[in-house]
């Protein structure tokens, strides 16, 4: 495991631990239907945005789970949310992602490139799992191409898994699309 700070800065976004002054634009991010199409419905206000990070920092501590903003590292503007969870058993889960319109260039690749890297290299986790709504296309489409192994399906989701041995296969392919092709750093 390597040292972490709270902060994930990769080639083109930074993954920053949501804080209570980003219920706003988090809350926003959720109710804007270009968006929340594919994620669980929320409700309430600004305020209770911030009382949902409140008790989120909790499970944060506990190591169980890590909410993060995600930032352009050109100028700092937020474009995003993603969200590791249900760490346990040497695995991990991440969902909750949504990238705006000020997203920059390859941010979504960026984003699962540094989600993995702290799965596995800061939290030092073995593999992840997650699902995908079937009716999700784009975001299918993304985790096959990233090299997702499909195990299941039941009426509404794809099930995937993707352990650390498979990423480091694929990881050289997907850093080539950054000019600069070095390893993301946390």
């Amino acid at each position: 495991m390597k040292p972490f700070d709270g902060c994930v800065i990769g080639h083109v976004i930074t993954l920053k631990l949501a804080q209570e002054e980003d219920a706003e634009f988090i809350w926003t991010l959720r109710n804007d239907p270009r968006y929340n199409a594919h994620l669980s419905a929320t409700t309430g206000t600004v305020q209770d945005q911030k009382d949902w990070i409140r008790r989120y920092k909790l499970r944060e501590a506990e190591g169980s789970e890590y909410y993060f903003c995600i930032f352009r590292n050109d100028d700092g503007t937020p474009c995003g949310t993603v969200r590791v969870y249900d760490v346990r058993n040497s695995q991990f889960t991440w969902g909750s992602w949504i990238l705006n319109e000020n997203k920059p260039a390859k941010a979504a690749l960026d984003t699962a490139l540094q989600v993995y890297n702290f799965g596995f290299d800061v939290l030092g986790l073995a593999k992840s799992v997650y699902d995908v709504r079937k009716d999700n296309d784009r975001t299918l489409r993304f985790h096959d191409r990233f090299g997702g192994l499909r195990i299941g399906e039941d009426a509404g989701n794809i099930y995937y898994e993707f352990p650390l041995q498979r990423f480091r296969e694929v990881e050289p392919t997907h850093l080539k699309a950054f000019a600069s092709g070095k390893r993301l750093s946390q």
